[in-house]
């Protein structure tokens, strides 16, 4: 279970970030290399115009999660807007192995800004496999001298010094390398401030049964979280407790907490009680044995990380998604859309997208499906959906079915676009939260089922759809689609919904406000703190 669990997750992403389908390994070159990191060491220290104000970098290091290199990625936009270069160190063997990745990265490198660079670390002789926490970790640790050499003459020379290293959360034992060289550093947690509550408390947390698995259903209490079924915690925690998955999972869990802070993927006021409960010195369990309380590093809440309305104009300029002019012709809040993540690494069975589509059919309710064929069932959606469906579909103009990828957060920003069904990873919940769009919750895989709690008990975005468990042989009924549906766009409950949802957008929106009458936004303001404490602790790297 575990070692498929983790390889869907690490080729998975939440998002739809960029504007065209990933590109094939043709296009990337026949070894699925990505030459365009191929840039230089040096780069015009401007930022949009203006003198580069601290000639300091910020090191990005994003690991193998493409999922989380993407709002890492504007989170280094964010940072250029503050005067800090930022170089981004990327493991060499994803850009062989993930075509996915390798086209994310190639398609940012190609976009970014002068003060951004990119640089592959050199390859490690006989890698391990990452289908495991266990290979991922260890994959990890055997980069760690690369990124060693890296920090001491890749940016050395070129800069005023290395004000901080931010390493991605899964990544967390690259922070020896950094805290070696005297360097601070941070944790990105590209989830929320909920998860991260509950992952730090979980390693203390296995008390009344063998194993979490054991608990089943049984809720875990966790201050500042809503209650959380042990069954939905991610599939690594569900393990033997004796097994080396599980204990390198919580040990990853443990040095969280060694980091010199934790920037999380969301804002203050989506999250009140996580984030309130995370600054709680008592937050953390007594370990006893004369042992001090660990207490909780700083919590930087720089979130939402989405693209934004200006992100890529010009690019977008000539490669408007022709989905788009379809929901140009569609009433306002009108359509539902289904998406179920940008790279398919979880898909419905056929018996589950015979089910979609009976709904969608007979609903009355004009719709847009991103579809994708279930792994290894080859590609002919008309031999897996109802006979005639996608040519009915054409006919009437009521619905549209995209094949494989669509431009998310265009759709979601667009004015017909009434309600979103969703996989419940983070990326694509935050982007209907700035969208405003209410949600329907099908959780898929990974830590989508927390999030699924998250968002439907605590932040009020979205509405459970029962039957989602499919690794229990569970199905969602056409009948149970159509209910939520009509549940969200037509009756008072799915008024208060939009309301909630709309209300979020717009603290969203203010949580990135520069100085104005009333101060910078929560988000901004925590992100000037990091910077501040980066800056008073920033040491130039000896060698």
């Amino acid at each position: 279970m575990t070692s498929v669990s983790l390889a869907l997750f690490l080729r998975s992403t939440s998002t739809t970030f960029f504007s065209h389908p990933v590109l094939s390994k043709q296009e990337l070159g026949q070894s699925g290399h990505c030459p365009a990191l191929r840039l230089p060491l040096t780069r015009d220290r401007t930022i949009e115009g203006k003198a580069c104000c601290h000639g300091q970098d910020i090191v990005l290091y994003p690991g193998l999660y493409v999922s989380h290199f993407v709002p890492m990625m504007q989170l280094a936009d964010a940072l250029l807007e503050h005067g800090y270069a930022v170089a981004v160190a990327l493991i060499h063997v994803t850009m062989d192995e993930d075509a996915t990745f390798a086209a994310a990265v190639a398609r940012v490198a190609a976009a970014a800004k002068p003060s951004v660079t990119f640089h592959k670390l050199p390859r490690i002789h006989d890698p391990p496999a990452i289908t495991t926490i266990v290979g991922y970790l260890e994959m990890v640790r055997r980069y760690n001298e690369r990124l060693r050499e890296f920090l001491r003459f890749g940016v050395r020379g070129r800069s005023g010094g290395i004000a901080a290293v931010v390493v991605d959360a899964p990544s967390i034992e690259a922070l020896d390398v950094a805290r070696e060289l005297g360097i601070p550093a941070y944790s990105f947690f590209a989830s929320t401030a909920s998860a991260l509550a509950l992952f730090l408390h979980l390693p203390w947390f296995r008390a009344r049964a063998a194993s979490f698995e054991e608990l089943g259903d049984a809720p875990l209490i966790v201050p500042g979280v809503p209650p959380m079924p042990a069954s939905h915690l991610m599939p690594e925690l569900l393990e033997d407790p004796e097994s080396e998955t599980y204990r390198a999972t919580v040990s990853m869990l443990r040095a969280t907490l060694d980091a010199d802070g934790i920037l999380v993927n969301t804002f203050a006021s989506l999250e009140p009680r996580a984030v309130g409960a995370l600054g709680d010195p008592l937050f953390l369990p007594a370990t006893g044995g004369g042992e001090p309380r660990r207490r909780v590093p700083s919590v930087y809440c720089v979130g939402p990380l989405v693209v934004g309305h200006d992100d890529d104009d010009e690019r977008k300029e000539n490669t408007r998604h022709e989905c788009l002019a379809w929901l140009d012709e569609q009433p306002d809040r009108s359509v539902v859309f289904l998406c179920f993540g940008g790279t398919g690494a979880v898909t419905h069975s056929a018996e589950q997208m015979r089910e979609i589509a009976a709904w969608l059919e007979n609903s009355g309710h004009r719709f847009m499906w991103v579809v994708r064929a279930p792994r290894g069932g080859g590609d002919d959606l008309d031999a897996l959906l109802p006979d005639g469906f996608l040519e009915r579909t054409r006919t009437s103009g009521r619905g549209l079915v995209v094949e494989r990828w669509a431009p998310q957060a265009d759709v979601l920003r667009h004015r017909s676009t009434g309600a979103f069904v969703t996989h419940c990873g983070w990326n694509s919940a935050s982007e209907g939260i700035t969208a405003r769009v209410p949600m329907l919750c099908w959780p898929l895989y990974a830590e989508q089922r927390m999030n699924k709690v998250f968002m439907v008990e605590e932040m009020g975005v979205g509405v459970e759809v029962a039957g989602w468990h499919w690794q229990r042989g569970e199905l969602v009924m056409a009948e149970e689609i159509e209910g939520k549906i009509r549940l969200v766009m037509e009756s008072e409950e799915g008024e208060r919904l939009r309301s909630s949802v709309a209300a979020h957008g717009e603290a969203a929106a203010v949580a990135w406000w520069k100085d104005g009458g009333a101060g910078a936004g929560s988000s901004r303001a925590a992100l000037r703190r990091f910077l501040d404490v980066g800056g008073r602790e920033l040491r130039s790297v000896e060698t």
